[in-house]
């Protein structure tokens, strides 16, 4: 089965660091807020599908503290042993469901444990540029060996002065995350269900891929004086 959405994404980071006695390291807080602005829905959708996810539900806020090693301007690597992460559901349908980990009928998880991001971007040849992003996660309190992966590639080429085109991928884990399963029966895929009905749940690998085109026009002889 598959999800169908609008590529929506709201993300907020804030980085704020401390050299460490002139070395490529810095102490570092760290702040991120990701959630999206659209409905989400199993696709195919019917008219009597209901959404699965919305703006704020979910939304994931972590604050971190730890090491940033910064040996140039096009990589990084910071490490914290000390992170809060929350869960946000602010949906009443989907907070009873206990979707995204949170408990039947709460609306916010809250979760510490270690948190590794790295971030690599450079122009690899002219005029193609390749960045890749990694973030690990993995709780403390609860199954500390199941790690939590959100990991970004995305390739953006220049064809020439008006077209560009980019690549991307993301891959994504979280083991909190509960998605329907399902199964393929004479080329249709239906709901596995347990024994009093009900469709059976578990945590999947996502995975999305991109292909964007875009367009640019420079109009000469405008300007502000």
């Amino acid at each position: 089965m598959k999800n169908q959405k609008n590529d929506d994404r709201l993300e907020l980071n804030s980085k704020l660091g401390y050299q460490v006695n002139e070395t490529k390291f810095y102490y570092t807080i760290l702040f991120n807020f990701r959630s999206q602005f659209a409905e989400g829905f199993n696709y195919p959708r019917t008219d009597s599908s209901l959404y699965i996810s919305k703006f704020a539900a979910p939304a994931f806020t972590l604050f971190s503290l730890g090491i940033d090693y910064k040996p140039a301007d096009y990589f990084s690597l910071f490490i914290s042993p000390i992170t809060a992460r929350g869960i946000i559901v602010n949906d009443k349908r989907l907070s009873d469901a206990g979707a995204f980990g949170v408990e039947p009928g709460e609306k916010f998880r809250a979760e510490t444990g270690a948190y590794l991001n790295t971030r690599f971007q450079k122009d690899v040849v002219k005029n193609v540029n390749f960045m890749t992003k990694l973030d690990l996660f993995s709780n403390y309190q609860e199954d500390p060996q199941n790690v939590d992966v959100n990991w970004e590639v995305l390739i953006s080429m220049k064809v020439n002065s008006i077209i560009s085109v980019s690549l991307g991928t993301q891959l994504i884990y979280d083991d909190n995350t509960q998605i329907g399963l399902y199964r393929t029966v004479n080329g249709t895929e239906v709901p596995v269900t347990k024994l009093d009905g009900s469709q059976k749940t578990g945590p999947r690998t996502q995975f999305r891929q991109i292909f964007g085109v875009g367009l640019t026009y420079k109009m000469e002889g405008f300007g502000v004086r």
